[in-house]
């Protein structure tokens, strides 16, 4: 029996889905992106996987800790529930090179422009990578996306829901 597959959006996070505030932790400082979480429903209503892949390097610098990472993601989560949409896994990647916490100090495949976190999901998840793609605001999440096999997708500014919108009919 074989599973069918689906297409799946990877969204970075800082600076895609909310505003990128610098080592953000703190759901106080957290600001979602115009039409972000309209963003994520349409790609839920299209039938794709959506995905979170973010590099968490201050977790490495010691300004805090993994179950921040986690508490801010189950908030965004519970965020999007109230609008209808859903995020299927978050993936972050804590490590850095030069970490202050030893325990995070390592080149990680996971790191962006590393393909670690999108190939990780791809393995757990049945997606159709040929139709699959990643939005990401800097060079380093195209890499990614490119040494992962999917296409990568530049959002800078504006309306998320109006940009993700225009590369469902793309894809």
């Amino acid at each position: 029996m074989t599973t069918s597959t689906r297409p799946a959006v990877f969204f970075d996070r800082d600076g895609v889905l909310n505003h990128d505030a610098g080592y953000l932790f703190e759901v106080s400082k957290f600001k979602w992106i115009d039409g972000a979480r309209e963003a994520v429903r349409l790609v839920n209503e299209a039938g794709y996987f959506a995905f979170v892949v973010t590099n968490q390097s201050g977790v490495a610098r010691g300004f805090y800790g993994e179950s921040d990472v986690h508490a801010l993601h189950r908030w965004m989560a519970d965020e999007l529930a109230a609008a209808g949409a859903h995020i299927d896994a978050f993936e972050y990647c804590p490590d850095h090179p030069e970490a202050v916490v030893e325990s995070y100090r390592r080149d990680s495949d996971r790191r962006k422009p590393g393909p670690g976190m999108i190939t990780d999901l791809m393995k757990r998840f049945p997606v159709a990578t040929d139709r699959s793609f990643l939005i990401g605001d800097q060079e380093r999440d195209l890499k990614a996306a490119r040494a992962a096999g999917i296409r990568g997708l530049l959002f800078r500014e504006g309306n998320l829901a109006t940009f993700v919108r225009e590369a469902l009919k793309l894809a």
